[in-house]
């Protein structure tokens, strides 16, 4: 997601709507960044051990760690957890501010292609921009699908994190929209977190200042939840 405009504007008639119904529950040019290994875990760290398992975090603004430093993003803050449990995990930050699922669409098979291998799982966080920009929710389904339709084919594991849209959108939208990851879940065998925001959107003190986008800490709460998920990916082999 993006602040500024049309979307900055939106976004905070969703949250706010969000927040009140008591929710908890331009494309830049793409760049793979390899994740700070020096990121801080929450536990006493044990050695890593194993062969490496790469990762790929592919989304928009939530994975791409808008507003924070260096080190401070959901990819970081999941590998630090991962580490610390001794897994050996390398996560590669493919999030990209302001993506749609439709420029999302555009760029995935330059992401992979551009990886040093097959990741062992790509972590898929899209469709936020959408809901703010209103796009139709058949349209985000199909853009979603054909994103899962080509990681299926290349035989790559996914875990989707969702996205819920606010109840100001009425409920036609809201149950075509809010549908779209369990259904796609469940179609492409795929793990689902359903809403990454979940337990920090609707708590100011985790929200930065335009109320879109994680703190540090708010990123931390997703992570705390987020990594044993990915984990039980990584290690179920």
């Amino acid at each position: 997601m993006e602040r500024g405009g049309y979307e900055y504007g939106a976004a905070a008639l969703v949250l706010q709507a969000m927040l009140l119904s008591g929710c908890d529950s331009e494309p830049a040019t793409p760049a793979l960044v390899a994740v700070n290994e020096a990121a801080p875990a929450p536990t006493t760290p044990v050695p890593v051990a194993g062969e490496e398992r790469l990762v790929l975090a592919f989304g928009d603004s939530l994975y791409a760690g808008y507003g924070l430093q260096r080190g401070q993003s959901l990819p970081d803050a999941v590998q630090a957890r991962l580490r610390a449990q001794g897994i050996n995990a390398k996560i590669v930050n493919a999030g990209v501010s302001g993506d749609t699922s439709a420029a999302g669409r555009q760029r995935l098979a330059f992401s992979l292609n551009n990886l040093p291998r097959t990741p062992d799982l790509v972590l898929l966080g899209l469709g936020g921009n959408d809901v703010l920009r209103q796009i139709s929710p058949a349209e985000t389904r199909a853009n979603m699908g054909a994103m899962l339709a080509e990681l299926q084919k290349r035989g790559i594991p996914v875990m989707l994190t969702g996205m819920v849209a606010p109840p100001n959108l009425g409920p036609d939208f809201a149950k075509a929209f809010n549908s779209i990851w369990p259904d796609l879940a469940a179609q492409y065998d795929a793990a689902l977190y359903p809403f990454i925001l979940d337990g920090v959107i609707s708590n100011p003190a985790l929200m930065q200042r335009d109320h879109v986008h994680p703190t540090a800490q708010g990123v931390a709460r997703i992570a705390d939840r987020v990594a044993p998920l990915v984990a039980k990916q990584l290690t179920e082999d």
